[in-house]
């Protein structure tokens, strides 16, 4: 009986441990970015329409504009993305080449951002590969 008992509590143990080990943030966070989306989110998204005929060289280079953007500070998260192969639709616009989603805590994040000179240094280094940029930003409910 005890043999039993023991192999039990070893099995509780266990699995109690990873169960509290789940709910641990990790020691080593890979980034510095709060990936939660609540209420006066800043939901900053960036359009890019790439020029045609660029090289697959050109457009990796155009990837760093989103490697460098993601350094500057205020920011929540940075993801971008190409278009999703969506049902064809009147409502669906799937011509653009990238999307860039970007999230702020706060409208002075976005403020401080839209002018940090890293930001728009990059823009000068990196336009030369669109031919056109819409931005549509939003405050989450």
């Amino acid at each position: 009986m005890k043999r039993k008992q023991f192999i039990a509590s070893m099995f509780i143990g266990a699995a109690a441990g990873s169960l509290l080990n789940s709910c641990v943030e990790p020691k080593n966070k890979s980034n510095h970015m709060d990936t939660s989306l609540s209420k006066d989110t800043i939901v900053h998204s960036v359009y890019f329409w790439l020029k045609e005929g660029i090289t697959p060289e050109e457009e990796k280079d155009f990837l760093n504009f989103f490697a460098i953007l993601g350094k500057i500070e205020g920011i929540k998260e940075l993801k971008y993305g190409k278009p999703a192969p969506t049902t064809p639709r009147p409502v669906v616009d799937n011509s653009f080449s990238y999307l860039l989603l970007v999230t702020f805590h706060n409208m002075e994040e976005i403020n401080v951002y839209e002018t940090h000179p890293e930001h728009l240094a990059a823009i000068e280094k990196y336009k030369k590969y669109w031919t056109k940029v819409e931005v549509k930003d939003a405050i989450l409910m």
